[in-house]
């Protein structure tokens, strides 16, 4: 059985996010999406709340498992015996940034094999960052996320509105 792992903060996830899990599900049997608990970043949600959303996201996908970590990805491969490491590209600043991290992470794991997958043409301006920037001032993100969990960040607007 061929097994992928895609990892990210996913703080909010994306409909880029979940293209590039689609495009997963194509070439391999299994898909981990991994929540990367990163401590340099301020995420807005909460690590229980990024799993809740990404649990909606592929409820109706038996063969994505959501989970989250902290420490090396490389070191997650290797638990979880997965060799197909997957990054989702948008532009050539990301591909330059990953390709770094890949000449790292082969170092210190030689039987890993990063895949790199394009994210569709529409989905190109979208980021967790741009659409957290919105949520930061109450802006309406629905047409940047999956529709499972529109109603998350709906609930997080109001909240916000709340305390304001």
């Amino acid at each position: 059985m061929k097994k992928c792992l895609f990892a990210g903060t996913f703080d909010p996830p994306t409909l880029g996010h979940k293209d590039v899990v689609m495009k997963c599900l194509a070439l391999f049997d299994e898909v981990i999406v991994a929540i990367l608990i990163n401590p340099n970043k301020k995420p807005l949600f909460t690590v229980e709340e990024r799993l809740s959303m990404l649990k909606k996201v592929f409820a109706s996908y038996p063969n994505v498992r959501v989970l989250s970590y902290d420490g090396l990805t490389v070191d997650l491969l290797k638990r979880e015996g997965v060799r197909f490491y997957v990054r989702g590209i948008r532009n050539g600043t990301d591909y330059d940034y990953e390709a770094q991290l890949n000449y790292i992470n082969v170092d210190m794991y030689k039987d890993m094999i990063t895949v790199f997958l394009p994210t569709r043409q529409e989905f190109l301006h979208i980021s967790s960052g741009l659409v957290k920037d919105a949520l930061r001032f109450h802006k309406d993100v629905g047409r940047y996320i999956p529709e499972e969990i529109r109603g998350d960040l709906k609930k997080y607007l109001q909240e916000a509105d709340k305390n304001v």
